[in-house]
């Protein structure tokens, strides 16, 4: 049996829907159950046959994790332990979702698993030591670094791409962050190859869709398939801008790059291209709101 947590998020909406078409036994759990709570977490385990855990839930809110730090080492890094210790101790298998906020962004080429974490921001500390706290406490896991993670079911910058572009006529992107938008529905898939493939090979992959762009150019991609399919009316002005002229609460890291060649070496798969995610995910954004052109 496999036990998702988090099954009502972005992600994880995306990684259930995928179980239930493949016919996986499986459990899902969310809000109602606090990860902060290791008792909890054991006695929702108790008498179940658990065989992997796949954990989707996390504290995501980059900016507000400056405001609340605490509560954000809570659900990264306690929530991840808690989940750590029942993997350990129901003999299950952990993958676990994380981030390239745990890198500083200062590399110039593709960031490798080995490749020190440095990260600048409470939500990437609050990651980071939820990695670690997995490494030192869970045998049998699979830590999956991910990046510019966007889907149908939650907040995030395509659907606010999406929004401007119905609402402005001009729109500032920044045009120097590097990084590959992933559609979640292919991470999603990337799970279930995890748990399909019998492998042992523990510890950190980094997966994300394949090729690089900036914000400023996945903004121009979505405004075109966006308009191609009706999702979009008007002329809309996009304009690059530089990090700095666009202040933020928190420091964001300009290269979040991420080499997947550990990933295919052990799991044999390529995830499709940016490009290929983003026009699934607007094909069926067009499809939910019955939009045709």
């Amino acid at each position: 049996m496999i036990w998702l947590i988090g099954n009502r998020g972005m992600l994880g909406t995306d990684v259930e829907r995928l179980l239930k078409v493949r016919n996986f036994q499986f459990i899902g759990s969310d809000l109602e159950l606090d990860i902060t709570d290791h008792k909890a977490l054991q006695d929702f385990s108790t008498g179940k046959d658990i065989k992997w855990i796949v954990n989707c839930a996390a504290y995501t809110n980059v900016d507000k994790a400056e405001d609340e730090r605490d509560r954000a080492f809570s659900i990264n890094a306690d929530g991840a332990l808690n989940i750590a210790k029942v993997t350990q101790e129901t003999g299950a298998q952990l993958i676990h979702i994380s981030t390239d906020y745990v890198f500083d962004g200062k590399k110039k080429g593709a960031y490798a698993e080995l490749d020190r974490p440095n990260p600048q921001n409470v939500y990437g500390r609050s990651k980071l030591e939820g990695e670690l706290r997995i490494e030192e406490t869970a045998a049998q896991h699979f830590i999956l670094r991910t990046a510019w993670l966007y889907g149908v079911h939650g907040k995030n910058f395509v659907h606010t791409m999406l929004r401007l572009f119905n609402e402005k006529k001009s729109v500032k992107v920044v045009s120097d962050q590097w990084g590959s938008p992933t559609y979640t529905m292919d991470l999603a898939q990337a799970i279930l190859t995890v748990m399909d493939s019998g492998s042992s090979a523990y510890g950190v992959y980094h997966v994300t869709n394949e090729g690089r762009t900036n914000w400023y150019e996945f903004a121009k991609a979505i405004y075109r398939g966006a308009f191609s399919l009706g999702l979009v009316e008007g002329d809309v002005e996009i304009l690059p801008i530089a990090s700095r002229d666009y202040p933020t609460r928190t420091a964001r890291p300009q290269n979040s790059y991420l080499s997947k060649r550990r990933f295919y070496t052990c799991f044999g798969i390529h995830l499709p291209t940016w490009q290929g995610g983003l026009k699934a995910f607007l094909n069926e954004v067009s499809l939910i709101h019955g939009v045709t052109k």
